[in-house]
């Protein structure tokens, strides 16, 4: 049986990029996926996998979301109650947070126990927003997830962002970059995993770990 995967549609994020990589990436692994974009509650409760991508600021995203009819709820049950694979990019890991500091304090979805703040680099001559190809170092744990530990040594991601998740605790932090010092890359918890980087626009690197959450059993 087929697969599905709904990459969520709020009106916020790079639906076509993400949609076009993970088809891309189900086919060059041989895996039998359906992969869809929809703004719609009820189709997003029945895939089998979810994919929340974000552009823009914490404030607006949470906006667009909430403003989707039942998509809140949707997206509560699939993964929270029902355990399917879900994956956040870029503000879409950021929603994953307790609460995000851009534009005011806004209230994430709190399934990771981090502050969404605005990036002060050690270095004040790095320029903010932090844009282009980093590499990402995985910690211990990164090492061992499943989705996680197919980024090697001097592998480079896109990243475009001026906010990173600042952790409460290192338990959900799966791989980090450095600009200026350390900022959060991966975090990963249960069923759930977030990329700071843009993995639809991170080529080989991005392609082979998109394949490796459309393999993940959690």
């Amino acid at each position: 049986m087929t697969e599905t995967v709904a990459i969520i549609d709020y009106g916020s994020g790079n639906l076509r990029s993400a949609e076009k990589a993970f088809v891309r990436a189900a086919a060059d692994a041989g895996l039998k996926r359906k992969i869809f974009v929809t703004g719609h509650a009820d189709e997003v409760a029945k895939a089998d996998r979810i994919v929340l991508p974000g552009v823009g600021a914490f404030g607006d995203c949470r906006k667009g979301l909430l403003a989707v009819d039942g998509m809140k709820d949707a997206i509560q049950e699939a993964v929270r109650e029902k355990g399917k694979p879900f994956m956040g990019i870029c503000v879409g890991m950021h929603l994953l947070a307790r609460e995000g500091h851009e534009h005011g304090t806004h209230r994430g979805m709190g399934w990771v126990d981090g502050v969404v703040e605005k990036m002060t680099p050690d270095d004040p001559e790095l320029k903010i927003p932090h844009m282009g190809w980093n590499t990402v170092e995985l910690t211990e744990a990164g090492c061992r997830h499943p989705v996680a530990r197919v980024i090697e040594a001097n592998d480079h991601a896109y990243f475009v962002h001026s906010y990173h998740m600042a952790l409460e605790s290192e338990d959900a932090l799966l791989g980090f970059t450095s600009h200026g010092g350390r900022v959060t890359a991966i975090v990963g918890r249960d069923n759930i995993i977030g990329t700071q980087f843009h993995p639809e626009k991170s080529q080989r690197v991005g392609l082979k770990l998109i394949s490796s959450f459309l393999e993940w059993r959690p």
